[in-house]
């Protein structure tokens, strides 16, 4: 086994102790040394580029990955947001005999359980392949229905993300939440997390509702709103390109920066002076997004950025 597989493994085994240890001293003392071996993985070898944030998530996702690979099954993880996912493939990738596989529950999810284990047991036709995982009835992924009438008391995303999580369930087990305007919502859930709610939500904010679990055939996805245009900037600071791309002042977008409600590529911590690149995904809570594509020089030292704001 090589160095970086030995210090995938032992991270998320010194974190497991430290947070089981009743000794606060001893704990500190063991996270500092998980904490470690997850940096010096880091700095080279299987979790190499992993954002710090994500090293430990990933670490312990490579270590499920191993042990799907050498009994021949499958691993599946709870929900991952894209910032998270992305890093999780990249380490995947790496790895021999193994590979990771989204599923949302659509094509298009943002939130996806990656699906991990040898390339035959993946495809094959067995309980453990792809095609069963992701089943439109049976898979892991399943539809939540709810269902009110909210002609009068427009709720919106938060909302109903504040009511499932308000029930007292964990992020990781929820999906994307695709608002159907006055109709309610459809909630994508881990399928135990879908049979629970499927009782215990009974109203978001005041508007009583109806939940039930539904095949994800019934699952309605809108169409993408999107607007594709260029603007040329004088340079790639987030502050620049992100009140092009979501076309308001840049004062005000310097503001919105400084308070936390901008993302780059699903991240907290954006400073204004941030360097933006093609392939950029940058979020504006209550917004939407949008994606940096190709970035050209002009003549006079400018930057032609191509933009598609999702809307």
């Amino acid at each position: 086994m090589s160095a970086a597989s030995r210090a995938c493994r032992a991270a998320p085994a010194l974190l497991r102790l430290a947070s089981s240890s009743h000794e606060p001293r001893r704990a500190r003392i063991v996270a500092r040394a998980a904490k470690g071996a997850a940096k010096r993985d880091a700095s080279s070898g299987l979790l190499s580029g992993v954002h710090p944030e994500s090293i430990a998530a990933v670490s312990a996702i490579a270590e499920r990955a191993q042990a799907a690979s050498d009994r021949w099954g499958t691993e599946v993880t709870e929900f991952l947001d894209p910032a998270l996912a992305a890093d999780a493939r990249v380490v995947i990738d790496r790895m021999a005999d193994c590979e990771a596989r989204p599923w949302g529950g659509y094509d298009r999810a943002e939130r996806v359980r990656l699906v991990i284990g040898r390339r035959e047991v993946l495809d094959g036709d067995g309980d453990d392949s792809f095609a069963a995982l992701t089943d439109a009835t049976n898979g892991c992924v399943a539809l939540l229905q709810v269902s009110g009438n909210f002609m009068f008391d427009a709720a919106d995303h938060r909302d109903f993300l504040g009511a499932a999580l308000g029930a007292g369930i964990e992020r990781d087990r929820l999906g994307d939440i695709l608002v159907q305007g006055e109709r309610g919502a459809q909630i994508l859930a881990t399928r135990p997390m879908a049979a629970f709610l499927s009782s215990a939500m009974t109203s978001v904010r005041k508007v009583p509702v109806a939940t039930s679990i539904a095949p994800l055939t019934d699952l309605r996805v809108p169409p993408p709103r999107v607007d594709t245009f260029a603007s040329v900037e004088k340079s790639m600071r987030l502050d620049a390109v992100a009140s092009a791309g979501f076309r308001m002042s840049r004062s005000k977008m310097s503001d919105l920066i400084a308070a936390g409600a901008v993302k780059v590529n699903w991240r907290e911590g954006a400073k204004p002076k941030t360097e933006c690149k093609s392939g950029d995904v940058i979020s504006l809570r209550g917004k939407g997004r949008v994606e940096v594509g190709e970035v050209t020089t002009t003549k006079k030292g400018s930057f032609n950025v191509q933009l598609t704001r999702y809307l």
